[in-house]
């Protein structure tokens, strides 16, 4: 089904890949350098490389993208930094907190921002329930050979001929303020498919397969997935984009397709023939690692909690019912700890398994032909009256218009399906939220803990599993009788799609880049600047606030989504929220440290407030005379073993430092966008690599000279335990650039620009 190559492979003419082994080099009259410089992914960022060097890329994006969780802050940001104008376009969509019902107007007041904003700057404006981020950015703003820089770590348009990427907010301030995106070159991953799928396996189906076979290794890690082979002509446009946008669960970097002659009217549907391009290796491609999907032996797949890549078949699944619940079980306590208990093996009867609710929604679920198919599947069927919901969230309105027009709409409703508007909150826990032990099947993009509604200090727990579109309406069908689409013995319609453009010119704000200087920013109360952050120290003293162990942290771990959402235009509140469903008491530990730190700015450390920091400072002094509460900072630091996989929105990290933190400390980090969103916020990323524990919650950390290593670019430092003696650590920073030694060191981006614009 899926083979991973061990090494890299050769491309030969779009041929069977070829592994690499000696002697290649000379048969094909080409050295692996030069060969890869005949993959996709090599012409589109050498186009926009502006360093001059194609092995340390600054990347200037042609586009930008960013939803109301996460523009506010980028703008204020950036207005803090001197912004003046928009130098190139850049999209506000209004698609995440678009129930304004949630914390009264608050987000309607973020809305009204944006607007603002966009007439000032020169932006475009996307009102709510118009579309969400990826579906307008599709239809609207792809163009083949391109790049966009998106906030939303699901900013994936390759199958578009797009290359695009999702980070944290403040680069995006870069990009605003005429900097560059800084990587190395990447390695290119080469996807190579063949095959086509078989009737009833969709989108979501291939993608659960691959994410399940290269995330545990990290086989694709900050790389460039590159999607080839003869397999490509066998999907249809809406199928390949459906597998392209959960890329991202992979860990990888971005995502680039092969195009043909069907994206070619992709374009023109969509009026824009003008943004076709052609794109295809050369002759003779080298690869740095080769995905081999074969797509006719994928079956229908469930990705049950609490992962994406926690990937079974449906057939197998109902097969193994029992051995796999005990399984899932065993896995959830790992994220959920001992503050629930966890069972799926109530939704068990007669030796069958019975789920709760059923979403299609969002830039993975709803395009228009997972809803045409899963249409087709339901017509003239009911969902029953009983305790099963399903809801249905078309991508855009004018998807939402089609399915109106050819009649799907009517179908779907006929059955007790509830149709609703573009919306992404059902991938991030704020719309169609479980009951407690409640289990839900959904074409979204992720199931991890908490991102459904659960509040584990309260006892409430409710699961996602991830589904394609057409398994959830047989599974509806049933009553909610988990079901394979592959049972479907029917046709599917395939409807043409007609999109009508009316429905953004007549609602849209479009500045075509031309801002008004004369408009003023509309603020809510609710609309905060950023607090005063401090330049890095001479020496760090750091208390673990968090100690955890979980293979995996993700960023709706660090910092809960759902009702949170509210209150992130406001760094002060919504910090009050970091990592409270994980570390119940993590806040109140470190504004307890942060105390001695807004003293020590003041000159002086109270006993009355903070009486251990002047023993830890006696101890600490016995060894390192020259330390004193003039030359080193105070604050807290977390260790995770893996932290920062999921959302790209920098809150994960911004909201740390907001209370005190310094630092992380970790095995390793999930993604790169958490480890720039860290530097980008003045937290140094730390990594850990001694297996011996020796320090945990509530332990202080003593980092002396950390400003001389960091200005001088040293990769690993001494660290000191304090205990009754000192106990000597290994810290290493890993390799940074000269901007993010910089950063660190004005203790954030904000800080950076104010000294250097």
């Amino acid at each position: 089904m899926i083979k991973l190559y061990e090494s890299g492979a050769w491309l030969v003419k779009g041929q069977e890949p070829i592994s690499d082994e000696v002697g290649l080099e000379k048969k094909f009259h080409i050295d692996k350098q030069e060969a890869r410089k005949n993959t996709i992914t090599y012409s589109i960022l050498q186009n926009h490389n502006t360093s001059g060097d194609i092995d340390f890329l600054k990347l200037k994006f042609d586009k930008l993208t960013s939803h109301d969780i996460t523009f506010v802050g980028i703008i204020q940001t950036a207005r803090a930094s001197g912004l003046e104008k928009f130098p190139m376009p850049y999209v506000l969509t209004n698609c995440h907190n678009s129930l304004c019902a949630v914390g009264g107007t608050i987000n309607e007041d973020d809305h009204v921002f944006g607007l603002s904003c966009a007439k000032k700057y020169g932006g475009v404006y996307v009102p709510p329930h118009q579309a969400v981020i990826h579906q307008y950015a599709r239809e609207m703003l792809a163009e083949g050979g391109k790049i966009i820089l998106g906030s939303d770590s699901h900013t994936r348009y390759g199958a578009l001929g797009t290359m695009a990427i999702g980070e944290g907010g403040p680069e995006l301030v870069k990009q605003l303020l005429g900097k560059t995106y800084d990587i190395p070159y990447p390695d290119v991953i080469g996807v190579y498919l063949t095959g086509e799928p078989v009737l009833g396996v969709g989108p979501q189906d291939i993608a659960l397969a691959i994410i399940k076979a290269v995330f545990a290794s990290g086989y694709v890690k900050n790389k460039v997935m590159e999607f080839v082979g003869p397999g490509v002509e066998k999907l249809s446009v809406d199928y390949r984009i459906g597998v392209d946008v959960m890329t991202t669960e992979t860990t990888c970097l971005s995502s680039i397709w092969q195009t043909d002659k069907k994206v070619k009217e992709f374009y023109e549907i969509h009026g824009r023939e003008y943004a076709y391009k052609e794109l295809q290796p050369k002759d003779v491609a080298y690869y740095d690692g080769m995905v081999y999907v074969d797509l006719s032996l994928i079956r229908p797949m469930i990705a049950m909690p609490f992962h994406p890549a926690n990937t079974y078949a449906i057939d197998e699944l109902n097969e193994n019912l029992m051995d796999i619940l005990e399984e899932v079980e065993r896995k959830a306590k790992v994220s959920l700890g001992e503050n629930v208990s966890y069972t799926l093996k109530d939704k068990v009867r007669e030796g069958k398994f019975y789920v709760d609710q059923g979403i299609i929604a969002g830039c993975a679920g709803g395009g228009f032909e997972n809803i045409c198919d899963a249409a087709d599947i339901l017509r003239g069927r009911s969902i029953g009256a009983d305790k099963f919901s399903l809801s249905i969230y078309p991508a855009s309105t004018p998807i939402y218009m089609e399915l109106a027009k050819n009649g799907v709409l009517a179908d779907l409703m006929q059955t007790g399906a509830i149709v609703k508007t573009a919306f992404c909150g059902p991938c991030f826990g704020a719309g169609d939220i479980p009951s407690n032990r409640g289990f839900s099947i959904r074409h979204s993009t992720r199931n991890f803990p908490n991102r459904e509604g659960s509040k584990l200090q309260e006892g409430q727990i409710s699961s996602v599993a991830l589904m394609d579109a057409r398994s959830i309406a047989a599974t509806a069908v049933n009553k909610g009788r988990l079901t394979a689409a592959t049972e479907y013995e029917g046709t599917y319609r395939k409807p043409t799609y007609f999109f009508d453009s009316s429905i953004y010119a007549n609602r849209v704000f479009d500045s075509k880049g031309k801002g008004d200087p004369s408009v003023e920013i509309q603020f809510g109360p609710n609309i905060k600047d950023w607090p005063k952050m401090p330049e890095l120290p001479e020496n760090l003293l750091l208390q673990v606030t968090a100690e955890i162990h979980d293979p995996v942290t993700t960023t709706d771990e660090l910092i809960p989504s759902g009702e949170t959402s509210s209150y992130r235009s406001n760094p002060m509140r919504l910090a009050e929220f970091t990592l409270s469903r994980k570390v119940p008491d993590y806040v109140d530990m470190a504004k307890k440290i942060q105390k001695g730190e807004l003293v020590r700015e003041q000159g002086g450390i109270p006993e009355s407030e903070v009486q251990e920091l002047q023993k830890i400072r006696e101890q600490i002094q016995r060894e390192f005379k020259n330390m004193n509460w003039e030359n080193t900072g105070i604050g807290s630091t977390i260790f995770a073993e893996k932290p920062g996989d999921g959302s790209a929105r920098e809150q994960a990290a911004s909201s740390q430092r907001v209370l005190g933190g310094w630092a992380n400390i970790a095995r390793e980090y999930a993604t790169k966008r958490y480890r720039s969103n860290l530097i980008n916020w003045g937290m140094i990323p730390f990594i850990f690599t001694d297996k011996n524990m020796v320090f945990g919650k509530g332990d202080y950390i003593y980092i002396p000279n950390i400003q001389e290593t960091v200005k001088k670019g040293k990769t690993n430092m001494s660290a000191y335990v304090v205990k009754e003696e000192l106990q000597q650590i290994s810290l290493q920073l890993g390799e940074m650039t000269e901007d993010e030694k910089d950063i660190l060191l004005s203790g954030c981006l904000i800080n950076y620009y104010k000294l250097h614009i």
